[in-house]
């Protein structure tokens, strides 16, 4: 009989050599789009994102939402790795493999609520990783749980040397419960590593060295290139086109008649063409000769639009808010009545990246069904899977959808006209098809920020005090759609803020496609709420900011029970911060130069930006610098948060100076940057950003800083020079970059 030796091994080795540990951990929380509670369907979260730990330490963190340079990808996977307790080095972040609403949660981005709606969830899945882990960790070591921490990617034992790393506990900590949620213990703001920092966004080397993943990019063995032209006035039908000549021309594959359905965001009659490049479809296109009927087409008319807002009263309106007695503040012999008229044009997205998708229809055989695949640059997944079914019939288990980075958005790739093209042309081709718009293709066909007047009056007591406001907004009525997001909202600043207010619409048909821009309603509403109230403090001699703070008064939130509202507390928080920062009470010694202030909210952030301008005799402005004071709570990603900043301020002023979009006989006048200018370098201002970091929940960057950038501007231009700025773009009231 053989003698045997036992010896006595510590449940950590055990778990070592029988591989327990080790191995990866996969932590998947599906987030469905509806939760049942008592019996009612709720609400559930937007997003869902996994969480798997690697063999090799690294840390794989998916994201749900669409990226258009918001920097979304980077921030929503900071805040999970914060709570993970992971190191920002170790961590890979790619998007989510697939449109699934079920399994992910809403997979779409706009609003600036991306962040916002997110904060909680992203905690909860870093936090309850973090939680198995710890688990692990104190099963492998023997000690308590209470007496571990995880730091930097390891779970360290806090009363010795004694740790290890995610990915030795990885498959034991896929073992342990799942926490509840509400049992979650969530990281002070004051031991953040993460937050709060400055992180590159994780697809920077990518773009910087020309290997990005951006719509334009995608590149499908044996794709066709696609373009497709449309007539210029809006709602016009092809009835005839030299089809036979262009497919005779070099590098044509093949040319297409296309019926449309009529709707401007889905597919519109057309020609479309297939080549095998870019350049040969669009030189093919320069060749075509359409006849399009017109009769139906659209006959918009911007100086149409402009006689009728000139001739309209206040008595053609409807009321759309009536708060307190107007009309006897208007009336009182006591009270002191200002009025002035506002106008601000139409407006195009200019993405960098025009509008683009690749698209492989499968026509279905032997009894399959037909398939899609598409390569799509857009902010929302789940409207597309909707739109392929309700205009090709196409159900989920039929589309393969990879998202793509957009090289610019802010409302624009809200639409399906673009892609349903893409779309079209393989289908009919029968192969891939990437299709391509050129410049002036992605104006043309823009879904524009809509241009609109305002006649306002406002109601001051004997003591200067703002006791009424009486506006009445003249808007586009786009057939069968009214205009776009454009008011007026009962929660915007002032109307919240005042006792005696009544806001009136009057419309005028305009059959232009309009679409979220950029902070939609708030980048018009601001410019003339902000400038007005700025006109009022200076007819009651009153101080701008103390009139803007008698304004808010006591602290408090406009809308009880609503946490994204407008609280009066912060609001004044970011006035007196810019107001400090700037330097706005010292009048600038220069001649012809003066700094001009600015508040706003939308977006669930409070923000106030203080304008430093100078114009010449010649009318010749130079904007020195812009102060911004911003509350949004705390900051995820500070490099972020002011590239957020900073481009929404660019963005304001390059559209204030000089960008308008016009329409005669429903023809689109400006169609390249030589009629619609951006901003020269040279020409940007220095920047400035203060952030108050309160310990509300953070709240989104992408828009908020935009609204106050042109009343900021436009009040400074009158303390320089003492002409008011009532219309947008500058250059239309002479004034020179």
């Amino acid at each position: 009989m053989k003698n045997f030796t036992v010896n006595k091994i510590s449940r950590r080795d055990f778990f070592k050599k029988t591989g327990i540990a080790g191995g990866g951990l996969i932590l998947a929380c599906s987030i469905p789009s509806a939760a049942k509670t008592g019996g009612a369907l709720v609400e559930s979260s937007e997003l869902n994102a996994y969480v798997q730990i690697r063999e090799d330490g690294k840390i794989l963190i998916y994201s749900g939402s669409p990226e258009m340079g918001q920097g979304i990808k980077t921030s929503l996977p900071m805040i999970v790795a914060e709570e993970l307790g992971a190191k920002w080095s170790d961590v890979i972040v790619e998007q989510t493999p697939e449109v699934n609403t079920e399994k992910y949660g809403r997979q779409s981005t706009g609003g600036s609520y991306t962040l916002y709606r997110n904060w909680n969830l992203m905690r909860e899945m870093g936090a309850t990783a973090r939680e198995m882990l710890l688990g692990a960790g104190a099963l492998i070591m023997e000690v308590p749980k209470s007496e571990l921490e995880a730091v930097e990617s390891r779970v360290r034992h806090m009363k010795s040397t004694r740790s290890f790393s995610f990915a030795e506990l990885a498959s034991l900590a896929q073992k342990q419960p799942v926490p509840n949620k509400d049992a979650l213990e969530f990281k002070a703001r004051e031991d953040y590593r993460i937050l709060g920092t400055s992180k590159s966004q994780v697809d920077s080397l990518e773009i910087v060295t020309g290997v990005g993943d951006f719509g334009i990019d995608t590149k499908v063995p044996g794709m066709l290139f696609g373009c497709y032209e449309k007539c210029e006035a809006l709602g016009g039908k092809v009835v005839s086109a030299n089809i036979d000549e262009i497919k005779q021309l070099p590098g044509v594959v093949d040319a297409y008649i296309v019926e449309g359905n009529g709707k401007p965001n889905e597919l519109l009659d057309g020609v479309g063409i297939v080549g095998t490049s870019t350049w040969s479809v669009f030189n093919a296109r320069d060749k075509l000769n359409v006849i399009w009927d017109e009769s139906q087409a659209s006959k918009a008319s911007w100086s149409a639009f402009e006689k009728f807002a000139v001739a309209t009263r206040k008595e053609d309106s409807e009321d759309k808010i009536n708060v307190g007695d107007i009309e006897s503040a208007i009336s009182s012999e006591e009270n002191t009545i200002l009025e002035s008229f506002y106008e601000y044009p139409y407006v195009s997205h200019l993405c960098l990246e025009p509008m683009n998708c690749t698209a492989h229809f499968k026509k279905g055989e032997n009894g399959e069904k037909d398939h899609l695949e598409i390569w799509l640059p857009t902010q929302n997944g789940p409207r597309f899977q909707q739109f392929a079914e309700n205009f090709y019939g196409l159900k989920k288990d039929q589309l393969t959808i990879h998202i793509k980075r957009m090289g610019g958005s802010f409302g624009r790739r809200n639409t399906n006209d673009y892609v349903s093209e893409a779309i079209e042309l393989s289908k009919r081709s029968g192969r891939p098809v990437k299709l391509t718009w050129s410049r002036e293709d992605s104006m043309k066909g823009d879904f524009f920020r809509e241009g609109g007047f305002n006649k306002i009056r406002g109601v001051l007591d004997s003591e200067g005090k703002l006791v009424g406001w009486d506006e009445h907004l003249i808007r586009a009525d786009y057939p069968g759609k009214p205009g776009f997001l454009t008011g007026p909202w009962p929660s915007a600043f002032p109307f919240n803020s005042v006792e005696n207010v009544r806001a009136s619409l009057s419309t005028f048909r305009v059959d232009t496609p309009t679409g979220a821009w950029r902070a939609p309603y708030s980048n018009t509403h601001a410019f003339v709420s902000q400038s007005f109230i700025h006109e009022l403090a200076s007819e009651a001699n009153r101080d701008h900011l103390e009139f803007l703070l008698e304004i808010l008064g006591e602290p408090r939130w406009l809308e009880p029970g609503q946490i994204n509202a407008l609280n009066t507390e912060r609001a004044a928080g970011v006035l007196k911060l810019v107001a400090n920062k700037s330097g706005l009470s010292k009048k600038p010694k220069d001649q012809g130069r003066g700094l001009g202030l600015a508040f706003y909210f939308c977006h669930a952030a409070h923000v106030a930006e203080v304008a430093d301008v100078s114009v010449n005799d010649n009318q010749e402005v130079t904007v020195h610098k812009i102060t911004a004071a911003v509350d949004v709570g705390p900051i995820i990603n500070m490099s972020g948060a002011l590239n957020q900043v900073e481009g929404s301020i660019m963005d304001g002023l390059s559209t204030m100076i000089g960008q308008k979009i016009t329409m005669e006989n429903g023809r689109i006048q400006e169609t390249n940057l030589d009629q619609y200018p951006v901003l020269r370098i040279n020409s940007a201002p220095e920047i400035e950003v203060h952030f108050i970091q309160s310990d509300y929940e953070p709240t989104g960057l992408g828009e908020p800083a935009l609204p106050p950038l042109a009343p900021a501007v436009a009040n400074a231009i009158f303390n320089a020079t003492g002409a008011r700025v009532r219309k947008m773009p500058l250059t239309d009231l002479g004034y020179r970059v």
